[in-house]
């Protein structure tokens, strides 16, 4: 084989890898140090699990697509599978299933590492990544996560999700269950989307001391489920004080902020923007109502 033949053939070669990159469902992973096609998946060991209760679930953005993860079609196990050109009004019902220790720290689809304890999917034909938002029909609970890897090649199954994102919609244990998949599209305006952004003119991100004198709140985060709202509120409770969730949006799209404040003097906003950045929480918005 010629020099120049190999180098056009080297990303086809890449992409069957990165497609291989799923769980046992999906078939073989692709080679990497101390990997065996015989290595079973699972759980990872009780004493190296973090708290997962603090695990933040992305908010959807606009992202270019993967440059590997979008082929218009490819091959696993003699199925061809198309990807969508894209995700907007996605909405499908079926298994989930998810995946964990064994692709661990290995490379997805989309040419990212894998990273169970992280708030993410893998799925057949969405476009990467997408941003979706999957409900546990058996208990309602919900996630959102990033769709970043493709799989799982097994009928019936629409999706595979990380460790993480199985234990936040409460299906660890039974390994599988009935979810619907709804793809997000990050529109700043609509409301149903989770944002961590602005209402109105509100001064930018990180401006909180313009007038020394005016009480300001500091934005932290705005969900679309309150629950993820009051997971934060318990979080930022653990340091700081006068943390709220806030109702609005529609109806139909509820909207719950989660916010910081009245805050009135120079110290106490700069005290706690130190704490929001040293709990990584850097993105906050300043509001005045």
């Amino acid at each position: 084989m010629t020099r120049q033949v190999a180098l056009r053939l080297l990303p086809a070669v890449l992409l069957a890898l990165t497609l291989a990159a799923c769980s046992s469902s999906r078939g073989p992973g692709p080679a990497g140090p101390g990997y065996t096609p015989e290595e079973r998946d699972g759980a990872p060991h009780p004493g190296r699990i973090p708290d997962l209760s603090r695990v933040p679930e992305p908010v959807p953005r606009v992202e270019p697509p993967s440059r590997y993860g979008n082929p218009a079609s490819y091959v696993v196990f003699g199925r061809r599978y198309t990807t969508l050109d894209s995700a907007e009004g996605y909405r499908e019902r079926g298994v989930a299933s998810w995946y964990g220790t064994k692709f661990h720290g290995r490379r997805t689809s989309s040419g990212e590492p894998y990273d169970m304890f992280a708030m993410t999917a893998a799925h057949t034909s969405l476009p990467l990544p997408t941003y979706a938002r999957v409900t546990n029909l058996e208990n309602g609970r919900s996630v959102v996560v990033r769709v970043n890897d493709r799989g799982p090649f097994v009928d019936n199954r629409i999706i595979d999700l990380s460790y993480a994102a199985a234990h936040r919609i409460g299906m660890l244990g039974e390994g599988t269950a009935r979810v619907e998949v709804k793809a997000l599209i990050p529109e700043p305006s609509r409301p149903e989307v989770m944002q961590a952004g602005w209402a109105g003119q509100d001064a930018p991100a990180g401006q909180v001391e313009s007038d020394p004198g005016e009480p300001v709140f500091l934005q932290v985060g705005a969900f679309s489920s309150r629950v993820n709202a009051e997971r934060l509120r318990d979080r930022l409770n653990a340091r700081l004080e006068q943390v709220a969730v806030l109702e609005g949006g529609q109806a139909d799209t509820p909207l719950y902020r989660v916010r910081v404040g009245p805050l009135s003097d120079v110290r106490s906003k700069r005290e706690t923007v130190r704490i929001l950045q040293s709990m990584g929480l850097g993105d906050y918005r300043v509001v005045t109502d």
